[in-house]
């Protein structure tokens, strides 16, 4: 059996800090990680990848392509719940049509709701490592999700009323403690020093200011290039922006239970993937008296177009404003700043208007 793997992942957000914790504390080999996502990227895997699959194919198979470049001998895909699940055996035989070669783990052929079967796969990138061991690394990485997640949604919520610019430094130095955290003491201590450093700032924040909430398919709501840094242009517009759709919600603390018996007034049945967390999620945000939602998703993901009119009785209900953004391979930033502005001047008239 091949030793010492040169494991890699394709780029999701920050989340790679995770798997890099895992591959190297919890099987001793080591991480590749694959470039910061560009145009680039988006570019290797468009011309790679069928014309009609969504935009999160393109941008991991990009990804990919990268990874192995960089030096990457093992590639892991993560399994999904939509056409994610399937990603990995065409990702595999483009890859390999083009030429390269490699060990391919698809998580997917492992899914079976068992963790024992997960972990069986894992065990691939170094089956002489102790169980133990890597179980202890997984529980590790996941506290690490955690407080990812928690930073972040603290970030976004409070960034844009920092006048000092201070919080981007400590978002920035958090990631990259984060990258560089070797135990669970060192991942507890990054948190606490981030925690810590943004109660020091004394923000100049509106007693109500605007709020919008964020829903969308797993990856690109979760991925700032894949969304064209959707939350930090809203932040700082001098928005207070919430998601509440992120992996240590959904699925290490359950995203909120018994969320299609709560949506039931809108949708009776899931219609897959994302969908019901979205439509729960945004009646979460409508009831809580938010001023707006912004519905992010990829050109092609059926799941969340399908909620498009659900959306929208869910606005009429509520009286609540939703914006809907799809993004692909062509999408820029002017485009988006146009319509976010035109979002942002309606939803900060009917507040003037009903405050």
């Amino acid at each position: 059996m091949k030793q010492h793997r040169k494991v890699a992942l394709p780029r999701w957000g920050e989340y790679n800090c995770a798997l890099k914790y895992i591959v190297e504390q919890g099987f001793e080999a080591r991480c590749i990680l694959p470039p910061p996502l560009s145009r680039r990227t988006e570019d290797l895997g468009a011309r790679n990848s069928p014309d009609l699959v969504c935009t999160p194919f393109k941008t991991t198979l990009g990804s990919m392509i990268e990874a192995l470049e960089a030096g990457a001998d093992t590639i892991l895909m993560v399994p999904g719940a939509c056409r994610l699940n399937y990603f990995g055996e065409l990702q595999e035989q483009i890859l390999r049509d083009m030429g390269f070669t490699f060990e391919f783990i698809n998580l997917s052929l492992y899914n079976t709701g068992n963790a024992k079967d997960l972990l069986k796969a894992l065990r691939v990138v170094n089956p002489r490592r102790s169980m133990v061991k890597t179980a202890r690394a997984l529980y590790e990485a996941a506290k690490m999700i955690e407080h990812l997640d928690d930073i972040t949604t603290l970030y976004y919520e409070n960034c844009g009323f920092d006048p000092t610019k201070t919080y981007p430094k400590v978002y920035r130095q958090f990631i990259a403690d984060m990258y560089e955290a070797r135990n669970l003491n060192e991942i507890h201590e990054a948190f606490r020093v981030a925690s810590r450093a943004f109660e020091d700032i004394t923000l100049n924040k509106p007693s109500d200011p605007i709020r919008i909430g964020i829903i969308g398919d797993y990856y690109t709501v979760m991925d700032p290039f894949s969304n064209l840094e959707l939350e930090q242009k809203l932040a700082d517009m001098g928005v207070e922006v919430h998601r509440l759709m992120n992996l240590a919600n959904d699925m290490l603390r359950g995203g909120g239970k018994n969320k299609q018996a709560k949506i039931r007034d809108f949708a009776e049945y899931s219609l897959g993937a994302s969908s019901t967390a979205d439509i729960w999620q945004a009646q979460n945000f409508a009831e809580r008296g938010f001023d707006g939602i912004i519905q992010v998703k990829s050109a092609g993901c059926m799941p969340e177009t399908d909620i498009m009119p659900i959306l929208a009785n869910l606005s009429r209900d509520y009286k609540i404003p939703v914006l809907y953004l799809t993004y692909d391979s062509q999408s820029s930033d002017v485009g988006l700043m146009t319509r976010l502005e035109a979002f942002y001047d309606m939803v900060e008239m009917r507040k003037k208007v009903n405050s």
